[in-house]
């Protein structure tokens, strides 16, 4: 792969995977600052197609300068993920960026009853956006309103989830892997599982791990694409 000045100004597509801690925009905006400063470029394009939280980890694409145009062509495909639910307990933010806030017995709990009830989610869902999200809603992000108490009527979205499997169960932590549309929101099938149930999870861990046909197992990592812009 080409690490020079106008390979990215012409667009590359690259594969960065998205440590924790981080949000989407912050990858940006470092690949940006990374580009501009070793090739004394005033100004590039540089996005993301698609989101992921900062407690999210893993596949993230980014594209620079001509090929910023096509981001919404990978933003259409279907992402893959692995994960944890922590069943038992909810969070106002279906995942571990807020305190625990209502807990349950899961001593009705099984494979079996775990089994059944992911099954349940295949197909054409509807689902609510998490109110602690970056959906703009008259011109403020959800997490704004939330972060103030403010309560915001949210429609459901139809998305598509292609497979949904349980791959472990160590109770009270589920490990899963899902298939899914575009639009899709993780933490809110996290919280409607609890809800199916009846013990309330809430999402303990994400990993991307494949957008259409671009896979983790490629992508850099930030300080891997630095040292490679750099002797590049």
């Amino acid at each position: 792969m080409d690490f020079n000045r106008d390979s990215f100004i012409n667009g590359k597509l690259l594969l960065i995977n998205k440590p924790v801690g981080w949000t989407s925009f912050q990858v940006v905006n470092k690949i940006r600052w990374l580009i501009k400063s070793s090739f004394d470029i005033k100004k590039i394009k540089v996005g993301h197609a698609g989101t992921l939280d900062p407690l999210a980890e893993g596949l993230l694409i980014v594209c620079t300068g001509k090929l910023t145009k096509k981001i919404a062509k990978f933003q259409n495909t279907k992402k893959e993920y692995s994960g944890t639910f922590y069943i038992g307990a909810t969070t106002p933010s279906f995942d571990l960026e807020t305190p625990i806030n209502s807990k349950c017995s899961i001593k009705s709990i099984n494979a079996e009853k775990l089994n059944l009830t992911s099954k349940e989610f295949l197909g054409a869902i509807k689902q609510t956006p998490p109110v602690f999200s970056a959906i703009k809603v008259k011109g403020k992000k959800l997490y704004e309103y939330a972060r103030k108490g403010e309560a915001i009527q949210l429609k459901k979205r139809e998305v598509y989830i292609y497979k949904f499997k349980i791959t472990n169960i160590n109770l009270p932590l589920v490990n899963f892997e899902i298939i899914c549309s575009k639009g899709t929101y993780i933490r809110s099938i996290a919280n409607d599982f609890g809800k199916e149930l009846k013990t309330g999870a809430y999402l303990h861990k994400l990993i991307r791990t494949s957008i259409g046909d671009f896979k983790l197992d490629d992508a850099l990592t930030i300080e891997n694409f630095e040292k490679k812009i750099k002797s590049g």
